[in-house]
């Protein structure tokens, strides 16, 4: 079913184009990490939910993916400049830690919203600070092909050389003559020949905690050129996809482009440059100078100004697929209640279907595929296939809700539905939920506000003189590992 040719817009070209890895079987993958100096938000959940789908997908079809995802710690200053403090040395001032410590903090932070997101792992989760000589190595080779120049220990690229040759805007379409006439001199920058050009390595001043040995001096890499070395290191010097936000686009992603070609790569680093849309409020950029910054603990635990309750992991990120992926998408309370009541219909369709299979082990209905619900779960494939379209995927499966709905009004096996027809959607409907969308089935998480409610029934039992219901509790609860104990002050439980 799944077997449809995958078509995928590339930011590079401006159009959807067949998905032809370089040496198939075998996908690169690349996508952006976290800056780890802050809790993770709505934006990184829908960055890490779309390229998550993404890797799912390859891999539910075939392929043998690559996922690198790295960790950025260094070298990402303050306002994405080329001046000015490290985000995260800044974070290790204010607090008195080793910059480190904040790294992980943050790093651990960032793993468990993206567990609770049911986020699969990268392979490979690079640290750029665990990659200063590839980084090295890489300006070495722009300064030998002189694309670069060093001035007073800190090393620049060259953008006005570079294009003489180059296009550097290809990917944004930025023209440089307007980016020129746009840009003004900033304070600190005089050292540059051009204000275009990008930071490869920064000279470290007296009071930058964070700075290693290099050729130049001690300093540290510019933010752009991490990715451009370990995309290289992991994946080669031409990989297949290169995945991240659209706010990434320009400046990060045009400088990596440069970079790769510049250095002895020669390559525009990736065949495929895949962006996904931001998340809005109200209609506007989130930004923590707008008050309207939301991040995910905040939004789980329903403690923000903005939220009107708390809204589990899956709600959210049946809400980020809700939308194709390279739409916007704006947050509103009222759009994460209709996001739950769909999570809820297809985990209802699940446990529906889950429920009857049992049945149908027992009871096997003759007959072969019913042709309507194959046509039903072939668009769900064909829209995934036509540029991850998560919303028009999600659409057929309500349609296969419906079907469901009308055809077994309880656990009862329907004549009317062959076990070979049965089969195929349970196994079609997992495959699509679970395994490609990445949703999962949660679970009430207040253990001890159910085991009051069974202590009640207990007690209640127990007036009324019911002790079949009595020992049926007990004898439940001891499979749990579980003991009632009755004291004159009333019931308590203990572990056994």
């Amino acid at each position: 079913m799944t077997n449809f040719p995958l078509k995928i817009y590339n930011t590079l070209t401006r159009k959807k184009e067949l998905f032809e890895p370089i040496a198939a079987p075998f996908v690169g993958m690349y996508v952006c990490g976290p800056t780890v100096y802050g809790d993770a938000h709505l934006g990184h959940a829908r960055a890490y939910v779309s390229f998550d789908v993404l890797y799912r997908y390859l891999k539910n079809v075939g392929y043998k993916v690559r996922y690198v995802r790295n960790i950025t710690d260094v070298g990402h200053l303050v306002n994405d400049a080329d001046e000015g403090e490290d985000k995260i040395g800044k974070i290790a001032k204010l607090e008195k830690l080793e910059p480190m410590e904040v790294v992980q903090h943050f790093t651990n932070s960032f793993h468990n919203d993206m567990a609770q997101l049911n986020i699969l792992s990268p392979d490979i989760e690079p640290r750029a600070s665990g990659h200063i000589i590839e980084q090295i190595e890489m300006i070495r080779e722009i300064l030998d092909n002189g694309l670069a120049y060093e001035v007073n220990g800190s090393v620049y690229f060259d953008v006005p050389a570079y294009n003489k040759e180059h296009k550097y805007g290809k990917l944004s379409g930025r023209v440089i003559e307007d980016l020129l006439s746009n840009t003004r001199e900033l304070e600190g920058q005089q050292e540059k020949r051009s204000p275009l050009d990008f930071a490869l390595w920064k000279k470290a001043s007296p009071e930058h905690i964070m700075r290693w040995p290099s050729p130049w001096g001690d300093g540290f890499p510019g933010w752009h050129l991490e990715c451009s070395a370990m995309s290289r290191k992991y994946l080669g010097t031409t990989f297949d996809i290169h995945g991240g936000g659209l706010d990434l686009m320009f400046p990060h992603h045009e400088c990596e482009i440069a970079q790769s070609q510049a250095s002895n790569s020669h390559s525009d680093e990736a065949k495929y440059w895949v962006h996904n849309n931001m998340i809005t409020i109200s209609g506007q950029k989130m930004g923590k100078s707008l008050g309207n910054f939301i991040t995910l603990g905040e939004l789980f635990s329903g403690e923000h100004k903005m939220v009107d309750m708390p809204y589990s992991p899956m709600t959210l990120r049946f809400f980020i697929l809700q939308a194709h992926y390279r739409s916007t998408l704006d947050f509103s309370n009222e759009a994460l209640q209709a996001a739950r009541k769909g999570y809820v219909k297809l985990m209802n369709a699940l446990r529906l279907l889950e429920k009857l299979e049992a049945a149908y082990a027992e009871i096997a209905v003759e007959g072969e595929v019913a042709a309507d619900v194959e046509k039903m779960f072939e668009s769900c494939y064909q829209s995934l296939a036509d540029d991850l379209n998560t919303a028009k995927a999600i659409s057929g499966l309500f349609n296969v809700v419906s079907f469901l709905n009308g055809k077994f009004r309880e656990t009862v096996v329907s004549a009317e539905v062959s076990k070979a027809t049965f089969d195929f959607m349970l196994q079609n409907f997992r495959n699509l939920v679970l395994d490609i969308l990445g949703l999962k089935d949660e679970k009430p998480a207040d253990a001890d506000g159910l085991l009051e409610v069974v202590l009640e029934f207990y007690k209640k039992a127990k007036a009324e003189k019911d002790y079949a219901q009595v020992d049926a509790i007990r004898a439940a609860l001891k499979k749990q590992n579980l003991v009632l104990k009755d004291s004159k002050t009333g019931v308590d439980w203990s572990y056994e």
